[in-house]
C-alpha cells in the first residue's frame, strides 16, 4: 500500500554525508588522544542518539566539550555531500502523487537545509525537522503537530535508530541499506520492510 505521508532519514537515506561527519568525528577522536576510524569502523560502531557511541569511545567526555569541536570541524570540511542515486527519483514520484513530505533527522538544522537547498531536494519538503537528539521523543508530537494518521505513515532511514522511531510512533518502518548501517545491523531492528535502495521502494510504491 503506498502511504500518503513519509518522514525521511536525511542522512545515509537522502545523502550521504558519510565524508564529512567521518571526518568531523576523528577530529573529535584525536582532540582527545585517540586514534582515528575507518569507514567502515565508523559505520561498524557508530549509533544514534550519538551520546551512547561516544561515551563508549571517549569515556568522561561530556557533549558540551565534544559538540563545539565536531561542528567546526563539520563546517570546515571539504569533503562532499552528494545526494543518494534514486532518491531524486523517489521524491518525485512522491511529488507527483501529492504525498506529505517531511525530514526527521539527527544532523544539525543548519546543515540539512543548506545541503537541501544546494541539492535542490528543499522544495520536496514540506517541514524540515533536523537537530534532533532522540527521534523516539520528537516522533509523537511531529505526528501531532502535521496530523499524520500513523496508518498513513510510514518513516524511511537507514539506522535502527529510525526503525525504533517509527515504532514508537506506531507508524510503518522501511529500512533502506545505502547508508551508515550495514544490512546484519539495521536487520537487528526488525523492520517492516528492508529494501537495498530507493529505487526498489520506488517499484513497490508506484509501480
Amino acid at each position: 500500500m503506498t502511504p500518503r505521508n513519509i518522514l525521511f532519514d536525511w542522512s545515509g537515506t537522502l545523502v550521504d554525508d558519510l565524508p564529512p561527519v567521518l571526518e568531523a568525528t576523528n577530529s573529535v577522536l584525536q582532540h582527545f588522544g585517540r586514534e582515528p576510524m575507518s569507514r567502515d569502523q565508523f559505520r561498524r560502531s557508530f549509533r544514534l542518539p550519538f551520546s551512547g557511541y561516544y561515551e563508549e569511545h571517549l569515556p568522561g567526555v561530556t557533549l558540551e566539550e565534544l559538540d563545539p569541536i565536531w561542528h567546526r570541524a563539520f563546517r570546515a570540511s571539504r569533503q562532499p555531500v552528494t545526494i543518494i542515486p534514486h532518491a531524486r527519483e523517489y521524491l518525485e514520484a512522491c511529488a507527483a502523487r501529492n504525498l506529505r513530505l517531511f525530514v526527521l533527522s539527527s544532523a544539525p538544522q543548519d546543515a540539512v537545509e543548506r545541503q537541501a537547498a544546494n541539492l535542490r531536494l528543499d522544495h520536496f519538503f514540506e517541514r524540515i525537522h533536523a537537530g534532533v537528539f532522540d527521534k523516539r521523543e520528537r516522533i509523537a508530537s511531529l505526528l501531532a503537530e502535521h496530523n499524520l494518521a500513523t496508518h498513513d505513515t510510514i518513516m524511511i532511514g537507514d539506522m535502527r535508530h529510525d526503525v525504533h522511531t517509527a515504532k514508537a510512533g506506531g507508524i510503518r518502518s522501511v529500512a533502506v541499506l545505502t547508508g551508515y548501517e550495514f544490512p546484519e545491523v539495521i536487520a537487528t531492528a526488525e523492520p517492516d520492510l528492508m529494501v537495498d535502495n530507493l529505487d526498489v521502494l520506488l517499484n513497490l510504491h508506484f509501480s
